[in-house]
């Protein structure tokens, strides 16, 4: 099975998240007429940002999981349902797997935006649940805290050793402070124990030292215990096993580090030391021509906090999408991108800002207007996909 894309220019995006969908978007904007493949395993967007609030029941399946026909149709768009399984001839052809039938996707340029994979190295880890690898597992979660009658509730996060940027700690102080919430609403909190465990010191300081303080405040202004600073070693069944100390605990949320998706050790592209696509200041992988990487999948110039989130994502794909076309022209790469932080921690009926640049960090506290503020966000970003 053997596809190409028509006219003289063809464009190949692979993945269907926040990355690859603003590439597709810029993209047609700057140009009306090249040709856009995506490929990726199905035709839908998970907002992943919403799970947080699927335990409580805020949100459900249905309303996060967006159908992504009708933007394709409006973008002119060719999608190609597959698993992407290697690259050949310095990334102009893409390898892919259908149901288990080979096939190939050509291109004059590359985009990879295909995410990052949670590093589950951690003995024991089978007893934990990871929120952020979608929506069944807040389900899980969900399910889980409507048939516990009380216990302990541990919830952390780690990064990759060796790459300060590939960690996601945001959503586990959205699901722990959620949680403490939704239990308070259910009349239910003082059956339980809540413990925050990592093993900084100073979790979430890619947020900033203002936000970490006031993370941990706020740890104690609601009755949660932390275990900090300590190297983890293993999960059980029923406990945190960490150089520190044991601990038990009823049911364990964490959040691995991040590293590269399997298939690039089936490419030629340069990685970096934690396992990413290494990237320049204007997206382009390192040692590949017309091969470009957003969001979580790339290792990107700059300082060590660089986020991983969509609004980072969305900014890579800008200058991605630029870059990309000039080249296409014959002309050098200019566009870049600027490095921020932008998030709103969610507390089920408040949140808190945060907003950090290389110049300035500054935190907002906690209103219920951020949580509305995230919500309303939330509606018209999925506006553009509906």
């Amino acid at each position: 099975m053997t596809m190409s894309t028509s006219g003289s220019r063809s464009v190949t995006v692979i993945g269907a998240g926040f990355g690859a969908l603003s590439v597709v978007r810029e993209l047609r904007r700057r140009d009306a007429d090249v040709a856009i493949t995506l490929i990726a395993p199905r035709a839908e967007l998970h907002y992943l940002p919403g799970i947080i609030w699927i335990p409580s029941g805020l949100r459900t399946r249905e309303q996060l999981v967006v159908p992504l026909g009708n933007f394709f149709r409006r973008m002119r768009v060719k999608y190609v349902a597959g698993d992407v399984v290697g690259l050949r001839a310095g990334g102009r052809v893409v390898d892919i797997s259908t149901d288990g039938v080979a096939g190939e996707v050509s291109n004059d340029a590359l985009v990879i935006a295909s995410g990052g994979r949670f590093i589950k190295k951690l003995p024991g880890i089978e007893h934990a649940i990871t929120p952020c690898e979608g929506i069944a597992a807040a389900e899980r979660i969900r399910d889980r805290l409507q048939q516990m009658q009380g216990g302990t509730i541990a919830c952390g996060f780690a990064g990759n050793p060796n790459e300060a940027s590939a960690v996601r700690g945001g959503p586990m102080f959205e699901f722990l402070f959620g949680i403490d919430e939704q239990l308070k609403r259910e009349g239910r909190r003082d059956k339980f124990e809540l413990v925050f465990f990592n093993p900084s010191t100073e979790p979430g300081n890619r947020l900033g030292s203002k936000a970490v303080r006031h993370l941990l405040d706020e740890m104690a202004r609601r009755n949660i215990r932390t275990h900090l600073g300590h190297k983890l070693k293993s999960f059980e069944a029923d406990k945190v096993v960490t150089e520190g100390g044991t601990f038990s605990a009823d049911m364990i949320l964490f959040m691995p580090g991040m590293t590269g998706n399997l298939w690039f050790d089936q490419t030629d592209l340069a990685r970096s030391s934690g396992g990413l696509l290494k990237a320049d200041a204007h997206c382009r992988v390192e040692g590949a021509d017309q091969v470009y990487v957003v969001g979580d999948s790339g290792s990107f110039p700059g300082p060590d906090w660089s986020p991983k989130q969509a609004h980072m994502a969305d900014l890579q794909a800008a200058a991605a999408a630029a870059n990309l076309l000039a080249g296409l022209q014959g002309r050098a790469a200019q566009a870049t991108f600027k490095v921020e932080l932008v998030c709103i921690i969610d507390a089920l009926t408040q949140g808190t800002l945060v907003w950090r640049t290389p110049q300035r960090n500054i935190i907002l506290p906690s209103s219920r207007i951020f949580h509305w503020a995230k919500r309303g966000y939330e509606r018209l970003y999925l506006r553009r996909y509906r």
